[in-house]
């Protein structure tokens, strides 16, 4: 097959404090570059970007070192509760879902919601969905997360969000960060899609709902797609996927909307991240925090953002 056009992919894992040791960076950016590599190849086979963005959300989902799928932050009351999203920027179609429990990958419903004229389900009409798609039950509940849940039991809930990477030694403290996966594809066609996927903050009040399942969190045109991660009441105050992708789509360019929008947010004091393509291929990422889990593949090599310097805000290559 010809491309029309180079693929381009970024993907994020949440966004953060710290990571301690050598051993446990090396061990998130071999998870992401797994991913990134899996869904690059399939990119370049002719995949679409909406089809490789679904997959490529599964895979983080399945990763149990993600708080998204397998490895799901617990909700005060002890339950997994997740949300996803899905848009594609050619039809410029939105769809999610909100506080979905017992299934592998809310993705998967999310992508059989794209062609329904009911396209975003809460907590029991996913739940019916799930039933009616014959979708297995399943339980995403790993021991550390049990763990975690259970010493801020002990501590009477005093934190206001669990960890974003599932392993003890990578985790500063239990607010180290803002769990979130997210993935971004150009396909060979030119097209933009954008998924994002979550557990969510971890301890919060039944019920919460997280920007994932909102356009404020993901948000994707024919010009520019974007996918964010960290605090969703952060993310949703500032409109963030669809102020970073309208700019693009009124004739900024990636870079400078991404600059832009972060100035801004950092003198509201936001606390988020977020990962960006558009239509010319650039890749772009952003933060506020320390840390961005993120990784890429610009057509030439991988990527990643894993040791940037504290005060690096933003990144673009074009």
């Amino acid at each position: 097959m010809k491309l029309q056009v180079q693929p381009k992919l970024i993907i994020h894992g949440g966004a953060g404090s710290s990571l301690h040791g050598k051993g446990g960076l090396e061990a998130v950016r071999q998870s992401l570059y797994t991913v990134v590599e899996e869904i690059y190849a399939l990119l370049l086979s002719g995949a679409t970007a909406s089809v490789a963005v679904v997959q490529g959300c599964q895979m983080l989902e399945d990763d149990p070192r993600f708080n998204a799928g397998t490895g799901s932050v617990l909700q005060s009351d002890g339950q997994i509760r997740m949300s996803a999203s899905l848009m594609d920027g050619t039809s410029r179609r939105f769809s999610g879902v909100i506080n979905v429990s017992r299934v592998k990958n809310p993705i998967e419903l999310v992508q059989f919601l794209q062609n329904s004229p009911d396209r975003v389900l809460s907590d029991y009409g996913a739940a019916e969905l799930a039933r009616e798609l014959q979708v297995p039950s399943y339980n995403g509940l790993t021991e550390l997360r049990l763990q975690e849940w259970m010493q801020e039991r002990h501590d009477n809930f005093k934190s206001t969000m669990a960890g974003v990477v599932a392993e003890p030694e990578l985790v500063e403290s239990s607010n180290a960060g803002r769990g979130t996966i997210g993935v971004v594809a150009l396909d060979a066609y030119g097209r933009l899609a954008t998924g994002t996927s979550t557990g969510g903050k971890g301890f919060e009040r039944i019920g919460r709902v997280s920007d994932s399942a909102m356009p404020a969190g993901n948000y994707a045109t024919s010009q520019a797609a974007v996918s964010c991660t960290g605090i969703g009441e952060d993310i949703i105050d500032e409109c963030l996927a669809p102020r970073i992708v309208v700019r693009v789509t009124d004739g900024m360019s990636l870079k400078d909307a991404m600059q832009r929008s972060f100035a801004e947010a950092d003198k509201n004091q936001r606390d988020f991240g977020a990962i960006a393509l558009d239509a010319n291929g650039a890749i772009a990422w952003g933060k506020t925090s320390e840390i961005l889990l993120a990784a890429y593949h610009n057509g030439e090599k991988l990527g990643d953002t894993l040791e940037l310097p504290i005060e690096t805000d933003i990144g673009c290559i074009e």
